[in-house]
């Protein structure tokens, strides 16, 4: 079905997470996420997402694209958006993976999520050894990295568990080091989410601080540097997903292409995109911010 990796977990409490969770978000760090605080219990336990779950199966779906936009000032957009929206695309898959498993197996209820309800994804992934979350808070795995869409179904039949594997950042600091807006601590592993520039681009509503200005690196929608510079994603392997092949146009746009862009240049290239997610007056907002 195209997957790159898979592995199951036990359903049950996430409790060490749901303490870090909780520290997270009393420091405010998901910014104006207000959603992050939402439905904390289901958020933790899995069994109150889903009746009668007892297995989380973690999925892996690769949307690395090495190629860049040709122009090297045009703003630049993060690789994940470069194609049709992630979530309709890996959830259709998840529903032909969970119809087959009915199939096959008989009597298996349960739900499919692809970033779409409160499922701590990456430490379910962690949990079952698909990778380690790594010093910029992203699952990395050690096959191919961490340019991933993460996945998951709950279900309520009982399977064969895998287990964690260690954790491979051990000195490096690339990511801390390369963040120009220092959302990820001196130490690593904790993410001040209202710091990020992905924040900032997507899912801030209101005007972009000032102080932040000068601080983006160009990028207009998104931020792949803690992945560009990560050793790990030497290992990334272009995807073979189809929709996740940009459109025509978007790579060879221009920085005044961009700066000059229309609402109907908008739609024609970000139809069915992420990109929508920001709608064109905040795309606007964000090429303006880059060129003040």
């Amino acid at each position: 079905m195209g997957f790159d990796f898979i592995a199951v977990s036990k359903a049950g409490e996430l409790t060490e997470e749901a303490r870090k969770l909780e520290k997270w978000l009393n420091q405010g760090l998901h910014g104006q996420m207000s959603y992050m605080a939402n439905h904390f219990d289901k958020r933790i336990d899995p069994r109150k997402l889903v009746e009668g779950a007892k297995s989380v199966v973690s999925l892996l779906y690769n949307y690395h694209n090495p190629e860049l936009q040709k122009e090297d000032d045009a703003p630049k957009i993060s690789q994940y958006a470069y194609g049709k929206d992630y979530h309709q695309v890996v959830k259709k898959k998840l529903h032909t993976l969970i119809n087959y498993l009915q199939e096959e197996i008989g009597d298996v209820n349960g739900r499919c999520f692809v970033d779409s309800a409160p499922v701590l994804e990456r430490d379910w992934a962690k949990r079952s050894g698909l990778g380690w979350i790594g010093k910029n808070t992203l699952l990395i795995s050690r096959e191919q990295g961490s340019y991933f869409f993460l996945a998951e179904l709950i279900i309520d039949i009982e399977l064969d568990y895998d287990g964690p594997v260690k954790d491979y950042c051990g000195t490096c600091t690339r990511c801390i080091d390369a963040c120009p807006t220092d959302a990820i601590s001196p130490e690593g592993y904790w993410m001040d989410g209202s710091k990020c520039i992905s924040y900032f681009t997507i899912e801030l509503k209101e005007e972009i601080p000032s102080e932040m200005k000068g601080k983006f690196e160009n990028w207009m929608f998104g931020c792949d540097i803690c992945q560009q510079v990560c050793p790990w994603n030497r290992f990334a392997k272009k995807h073979q997903e189809p929709m996740f092949e940009p459109h025509p146009d978007l790579m060879h746009m221009t920085k005044a292409d961009w700066e000059e862009i229309t609402e109907d240049v908008f739609r024609k290239v970000f139809q069915k995109s992420p990109v929508k997610r920001t709608k064109y007056a905040g795309l606007r907002r964000n090429i303006d911010f880059l060129k003040k």
